[in-house]
C-alpha cells in the first residue's frame, strides 16, 4: 500500500512539468514531507470544458486523499479508500466508474514504507520507515483516480462546499528497492503515458490497463529514516534524513 508520501514541488513547477493549462490560484498547498490520508494533495487531471465537449483542459487541482464514491452516505468512507489495487481497480464498485472516466496523476517526490525488523536491544519487532524515491530525483507521477461526492445536507448547487473531490492512488506489486521493504508500492506512470491516461475521452478498459505496467528495476532508491515520520503531526525536510 501507500500510506504516506512527500510532495514539495510548487504549483508553478507542477504546471510546467505536466503542461497544465488551467490552475486555480486559490488552491495552493504548502510543501509537505509527510502527506497523510485525508490531507489535500495536488492532482493533475483533464476535464471537458462545460461550453465545448470537444475541448479538454488539463488542470492542477487540490483534492482530498481518500476516494469517496458518489453513492457513499458520508465522506468518512474515504479514509478506507486511499489505495486501489491495479489488479482489481477496473472492476471494484468503488473505483470502476472513476477508472473509466476520472483518472489523474498525483505528483510526489517519493513515498514511505515500513519494514518489520527485530530490535537488537529488546528482541522485539519494530517497524523501520524507509523513504523510497526515484534515483534520478525526478517527480513521481503516481496513477490515481478521482471522484465527486455531493453533500446531501447542502441544497444549493452553487455552494462551493456542496461538492467534495477526492482521490486514490493505484498500487502494484513492489519491485526494485521498494520490493525489499514492502510487497506493494504506488504505480508511477512514465511521461509517454500521461496523455493517454488523463484523456477523458479514453474509455477502453483493456487499453487503460495496458498503461499500468510495473516499473523497471534500477529506478528507485530506498534509505531508512527516523521514526519521526510515524507521527502525522511531524513535518519538514528533516524527515528525509538518513536514520543513524
Amino acid at each position: 500500500m501507500c500510506g504516506r508520501y512527500t510532495s514539495t514541488r510548487s504549483p508553478e513547477d507542477l504546471t510546467r512539468l505536466f503542461h497544465v493549462t488551467d490552475r486555480r490560484p486559490e488552491e495552493i498547498l504548502a510543501p509537505s514531507w509527510n502527506v497523510a490520508p485525508t490531507d489535500e494533495v495536488y492532482a493533475v487531471l483533464e476535464r471537458e470544458a462545460r461550453d465545448d465537449g470537444d475541448t479538454v483542459r488539463r488542470e492542477l487541482r487540490a483534492l482530498r486523499w481518500g476516494l469517496v464514491p458518489s453513492w457513499a452516505k458520508d465522506p468518512k468512507a474515504g479514509s478506507r479508500m486511499i489505495n486501489a489495487r491495479v489488479e482489481t481497480v477496473h472492476e471494484k464498485p468503488a473505483y470502476r466508474r472513476a477508472f473509466a472516466k476520472r483518472r489523474c496523476l498525483l505528483p510526489a517526490d517519493g513515498f514511505y514504507e515500513w519494514e518489520p525488523v527485530k530490535d537488537k536491544a529488546t528482541g522485539k519487532i519494530r517497524k523501520q520507515p524507509y523513504f523510497i524515491h526515484p534515483a534520478d530525483g525526478q517527480v513521481m507521477a503516481m496513477a490515481g483516480l478521482y471522484e465527486y461526492w455531493r453533500n446531501p445536507d447542502i441544497t444549493s448547487g452553487d455552494d462551493p462546499d456542496a461538492w467534495l473531490m477526492t482521490c486514490t492512488i493505484i498500487t502494484t506489486e513492489a519491485t526494485d528497492a521498494a520490493g525489499r521493504v514492502h510487497p506493494r508500492m504506488p504505480l508511477a506512470l512514465t511521461p509517454d503515458h500521461y496523455d493517454a491516461w488523463l484523456d477523458p475521452h479514453h474509455h477502453d478498459t483493456d487499453d487503460l490497463r495496458a498503461l499500468l505496467t510495473r516499473p523497471a528495476d534500477g529506478r528507485l532508491d530506498a534509505r531508512p529514516v527516523s521514526t519521526a515520520v510515524n507521527n502525522v503531526r511531524n513535518n519538514g525536510a528533516h524527515l528525509l534524513d538518513a536514520a543513524t
